[in-house]
């Protein structure tokens, strides 16, 4: 193979990867704007539900975010159920800590209380 070929078949595969990850970057900002949009209704549920003020929505939201990408990420693994399950109750308790710090003992216990009528009905 000649050399101009070599630096062609480099090049080509170049392109390649790069409208790969361009297409990987693209899908993964508009899977997350997606996700920002339902975590700020979701935020503002819980505003409703558990009179919350502006700092604790906006904290509200970024737990939504982030706890949700973590609980996808372990959805989507493919792991065995019982693990499955494990990581997603230390997410949850994870999760529950980080509420604990900006949310009042009433406003947490209110939102522990909603979460299980919410599962039972599912």
């Amino acid at each position: 193979m000649k050399l101009q070929e070599r630096i062609a078949i480099i090049g080509v595969a170049g392109l390649m990867v790069i409208g790969f990850v361009y297409a990987q970057i693209y899908i993964h900002k508009k899977n997350r704007a997606e996700l920002e949009d339902i975590a700020r209704e979701l935020a503002y549920t819980w505003k409703q539900e558990l009179n919350l003020d502006h700092e604790q929505t906006l904290l509200m939201e970024d737990v939504i975010i982030a706890y949700t990408i973590r609980k996808n990420e372990v959805l989507n693994s493919g792991i065995n159920e019982d693990s499955l399950i494990r990581k997603l109750q230390a997410i949850q308790r994870n999760e529950h800590k980080k509420l604990r710090k900006f949310l009042t003992d009433d406003q947490f216990e209110k939102y522990i209380k909603v979460n299980k009528n919410l599962t039972r009905k599912a």
